[in-house]
């Protein structure tokens, strides 16, 4: 279905975006979604990655750690955990994503350690993808 749906962005520290965007490309926990005018009522949840939203201005690209992303026929919702835009991600920055996530797997019970471990795996591998850009 052609059209634009509302996108907003929100992290714990800011609003990060407001716009019309013709689809928002998401990294879910089950794998990558493309939400676009039309779309079904979804809720999911975010893996780390690249978010992108694809506005009359071009795309928009955030560093994503986690949280929700709420879909509906006309916009998509993400509370984000942690969101940067791409161009703010400096490698200090990227680092420092990696450190939080391994002191959070170094803190976390033995029954949560192996999802702990793959949370430091994709933010290790985001670091790695966006610093090769």
């Amino acid at each position: 279905m052609a059209g634009n749906l509302q996108f907003d962005l929100v992290s714990p520290e800011r609003k990060l975006a407001s716009v019309s965007a013709t689809e928002v490309q998401i990294p879910a926990a089950e794998g990558e979604m493309t939400a676009m005018a039309g779309h079904s009522p979804t809720i999911t949840t975010l893996r780390p990655g690249i978010l992108r939203a694809v506005t009359a201005e071009g795309v928009k690209s955030y560093i994503v750690t986690g949280g929700f992303a709420d879909i509906s026929a006309a916009g998509v919702t993400v509370l984000a955990e942690r969101a940067i835009p791409t161009e703010e991600a400096s490698n200090s920055v990227l680092d420092e994503l990696v450190a939080e996530a391994r002191s959070l797997a170094d803190a976390a019970l033995p029954e949560d350690k192996a999802h702990a471990e793959k949370i430091v795996s994709d933010v290790t591998a985001l670091r790695d993808t966006v610093q090769k850009r």
